[in-house]
């Protein structure tokens, strides 16, 4: 038997196949696209499960068309959180258009969270945005704000504010990485923010497409001051969850 997770998220759609060991076997991810319901079947095209679980903010589009069950992004991160790191006391996920702080029992299940779905603040949507108001690419981005040799301060988190208050900056002679630094530092005070009301101690999985960016993930590290558990494949993570939470209703 086999199980498949999908993850439909704002920006991207993952899938994950697992044996009946809870073993990934396959593994794909697309964009999202304009047509959610056409990339999922594009994207699992050809692969071969036994049953599908569905999560992300695109589950409900895909449990109607599949009849398929779905489970919440906070308990598919929480499940693959669990069965990727022993011990770990929470998982801290920043997607395209939210950000989650999720606390773990000894056993990967979920005892609180809190997420911020209200604004693009603090999210993947906030950092693409303010690169392209730097005229940096996002990868970039990043490495150059980890360059900056000082930190601006960005006062804004909303995004159109924060465009606008990072324009006023460059206008005044600012330095273009110290911006990015700024800007990089406000989404992880933002983070950290949440996650010491939700998993104050403790080791912390890091999911999620922000994941992949450096500089969040070393600031993230001075301001806790506590271990970062980084996935294999941080996006993937809420599809693996989802295969995993499949395989348990076997």
């Amino acid at each position: 038997m086999h199980y498949a997770g999908i993850d439909i998220g704002s920006r991207t759609i993952g899938v994950v196949v697992v044996d009946g060991e809870g073993r990934p076997v396959a593994d794909r991810l697309a964009d999202t696209g304009y047509d959610p319901l056409a990339e999922a079947r594009a994207v699992l095209d050809g692969l071969r499960f036994d049953r599908i679980m569905a999560t992300g903010y695109g589950r409900s589009l895909f449990e109607v068309a599949y009849a398929a069950p779905t489970v919440t992004e906070i308990k598919a991160h929480a499940r693959a959180a669990g069965a990727l790191f022993l011990g770990a006391a929470g998982v801290l996920d920043i997607g395209g258009q939210d950000s989650k702080a999720i606390a773990l029992d000894g056993s990967g299940r979920v005892t609180k969270f809190e997420m911020n779905d209200r604004c693009a603040a603090g999210t993947g949507k906030f950092l693409e945005v303010m690169a392209r108001a730097l005229g940096f690419s996002l990868s970039a981005f990043a490495e150059e704000a980890l360059a900056a040799s000082g930190e601006a301060s960005v006062s804004s988190m909303c995004t159109v504010f924060a465009e606008s208050e990072v324009t006023s900056l460059l206008a005044r002679g600012g330095d273009r990485r110290e911006i990015a630094r700024g800007l990089h530092r406000s989404v992880v005070r933002r983070a950290v923010a949440m996650l010491n009301r939700v998993v104050p101690r403790g080791p912390l999985v890091f999911s999620g497409g922000v994941a992949h960016n450096v500089c969040v993930r070393t600031l993230l590290e001075e301001e806790l001051q506590r271990p970062i558990l980084l996935p294999e494949r941080p996006q993937l993570v809420g599809a693996y969850g989802a295969a995993l939470l499949a395989r348990d209703l076997a």
